[in-house]
């Protein structure tokens, strides 16, 4: 039985490698599958470029605002070869250092495409050219999800663009046009409008970043309008056309027709599941209508043996670390474990524009929806000393919770590094905290963090510094 895995992981993003790892870690002999390189979507055209990109555009932003500081910068420019070639290096990186966690854990992996001909067997062809069948005791379905587009509206890859395409742009565009304003779409909005492009986004619901608390969403757009980001809300895109110089895009906005010129359109209205060709009818694994595989709680699909996790079995929330949180839990539940269950009004969102959005659990309407009775406390950063000292002083951080007990519902912030103060109130939201021990805890000044501080005194009517 040497040639029999306990597990075969199909997919190597994050949350199929972290699968794997615990797998290893748990005892269980591992192989991964992975038809493109180790670390998937993520890490080759998703959350590790993307971000390197506003990087880029934060340096560059740094850089224009200097002289407010005292230092003298001159002649800021981008040289997009160059900006290739950091990404790039930054990808690789990572990349190698995923390469060496599966040797490190001997975890097999296996370059090519899998399909599944049984639930113990797993065909792969591999990128050589070559094929082999990998016999397996258990399956985690880890595929993740892939650029949507709309049906009168495919992508090119040349002037009509997904996600993956425009990271790669030769240029920074005169003018780029972005169909969607969720977090795919006010990131590059962001980061092109911080190198020097006009942007223009069309969304056709009634704000931008929709899922967020919707204080939250008028902060983002005004932020975006005072930096000269073109807002359309409630706007539907009913044409194509090219032309000479690029585009021209036909908006409708309160019964009335817009033009919009652009060199490039970018779509960036959702992703859709990576669930086609792996032969999951052919083994009992059920998908619904959309394509999304379904599972019960602890990730089990409708064919026993088979699990699957992440973007592949939900629209929502398609996170990287959601779906390595799931991983180590399928994989728990194979070894006979206990894991408990994932909190996901503990998950923490974030939007890397600028500004900056973070958020957990319930917005201020789906806390009243819920029937709760609502204490909710609000700092600005205008009055935090550190935002005053970095001269980021946009934003403010939202704390919801139940007045009875103050127990805290959901945390929302908009502004200077708010991904990264949003740990404290996963934290606490993990450990049961209330507003209450977030008052008590001292937080150092002068800091970011004072603003949640702050925010939990204001909900307990005890606001200090405004």
């Amino acid at each position: 039985m040497d040639d029999v895995y306990d597990l075969v992981v199909i997919g190597a993003g994050p949350g199929g490698y972290v699968g794997a790892i615990r797998a290893a870690q748990l005892g269980l002999r591992t192989a991964i599958v992975e038809r493109d390189k180790l670390g998937g979507t993520c890490l080759h055209y998703g959350c590790i470029p993307t971000k390197a990109l506003l990087h880029v555009a934060e340096v560059a932003e740094s850089a224009r605002t200097a002289p407010q500081v005292g230092v003298r910068v001159d002649g800021v420019s981008v040289d997009m070869a160059a900006v290739h070639g950091y990404r790039e290096r930054t990808v690789e990186t990572l990349h190698r250092g995923v390469a060496y966690l599966m040797r490190k854990n001997k975890v097999a992996t296996f370059a090519g495409t899998a399909r599944l001909v049984a639930r113990d067997r797993v065909h792969v062809s591999l990128q050589d050219g070559s094929e082999t069948e990998l016999r397996t005791r258990r399956v985690l379905v880890a595929t993740g999800s892939r650029p949507r587009t709309l049906p009168s509206l495919p992508l090119d890859g040349q002037r009509v663009l997904a996600s993956d395409h425009v990271l790669t742009l030769p240029e920074v565009p005169r003018h780029l046009a972005i169909l969607g304003a969720g977090v795919i779409g006010a990131e590059f909005a962001s980061a092109f409008a911080a190198l020097g492009s006009q942007v223009t986004l069309v969304e056709i619901l009634p704000r931008v970043l929709p899922g967020e608390d919707e204080e939250v969403s008028a902060a983002v757009e005004k932020a975006f309008v005072r930096r000269g980001i073109q807002v359309h809300t409630q706007a539907t895109l009913k044409s194509v056309e090219r032309t000479a110089a690029g585009l021209q895009l036909s908006v409708e906005k309160d019964g009335k027709a817009l033009v919009v010129e652009a060199d490039y359109l970018l779509v960036a209205v959702g992703r859709a599941p990576v669930s086609d060709g792996l032969g999951l009818e052919d083994v009992g694994v059920e998908r619904d209508p959309q394509g999304f595989v379904r599972t019960d709680e602890r990730y089990r699909t409708t064919a026993p043996g088979i699990w699957a996790i992440g973007d592949v079995i939900h629209a929502q929330p398609m996170l990287a670390h959601v779906a390595s949180e799931e991983a180590v839990r399928a994989v728990e539940d194979m070894a006979g474990e206990e894991p408990a269950p994932l909190d996901y009004d503990a998950v923490p969102r974030c939007t890397y524009s600028s500004p900056e959005v973070a958020s957990f659990g319930l917005t201020e309407a789906q806390a009243l929806e819920r029937g709760y009775e609502v204490r909710v406390g609000r700092f600005p950063f205008s009055a935090n000393s550190k935002a005053v000292i970095l001269q980021d002083r946009e934003g403010f951080v939202k704390v919801v919770a139940d007045a009875k007990h103050g127990e805290i519902l959901g945390m929302h912030l908009v502004g200077p590094r708010v991904t990264e103060l949003l740990s404290e109130g996963i934290l606490g939201k993990s450990v049961e905290a209330t507003i209450h021990e977030v008052a008590l805890a001292v937080h150092a000044h002068p800091t970011l963090t004072e603003a949640v501080h702050e925010a939990a005194l204001d909900a307990l009517g005890r606001v200090v510094h405004l």
